[in-house]
């Protein structure tokens, strides 16, 4: 992959504000032509710059919801059990970030649940029937101050 130019940069800096606009409105955005945007766009996703383009929805105008945030740290922390554990919490759809992390915990997880017998059921099946887990610290999130999804381009 090219290293990022000025335009690829205004061209990203946009779609992180919002992947909804039209490759016209990009354009105009960035003071491009739209065949110009256009074909940026598509050697952005082809290069695997842009990863996906999805609706990012409010909890909170939904249903009640519970965030959780939990440190997970397992017996033993050799290369395949620690894939083992990424690949269990990949086919989970609560969990909707999971980190590897040093020092301190193996993992950090952030989990999305609508409520606290949610989140029980969910704790249970995830952690308390895993052999490989030695403790499993959990924090839930009172109020969201700020949550963004923005990766600076500077």
């Amino acid at each position: 992959m090219d290293a990022l130019d000025d335009l690829d940069k205004r061209i990203l800096s946009q779609l992180q504000q919002d992947a909804s606009l039209t490759n016209h409105e990009l354009a105009a955005r960035v003071h491009a032509s739209p065949p110009t945007c256009l074909r940026r766009v598509r050697k952005l996703t082809d290069d695997g710059v842009i990863a996906r383009q999805v609706a990012l929805l409010n909890p909170e105008r939904l249903a009640s919801q519970l965030t959780a945030i939990v440190e997970i740290t397992l017996d033993r922390q050799n290369s395949e059990e620690m894939q083992k554990f990424e690949q269990l919490m990949a086919g989970e759809i609560a969990v909707q970030q999971c980190y590897r992390v040093s020092p301190g915990p193996d993992f950090v997880l952030i989990i999305l649940v609508a409520d606290m017998p949610a989140y029980h059921a969910l704790a249970h099946r995830l952690f308390a029937t895993q052999s490989n887990i030695r403790n499993v610290r959990s924090f839930f999130s009172m109020h969201r101050s700020k949550f963004d999804t923005r990766i600076t381009l500077d």
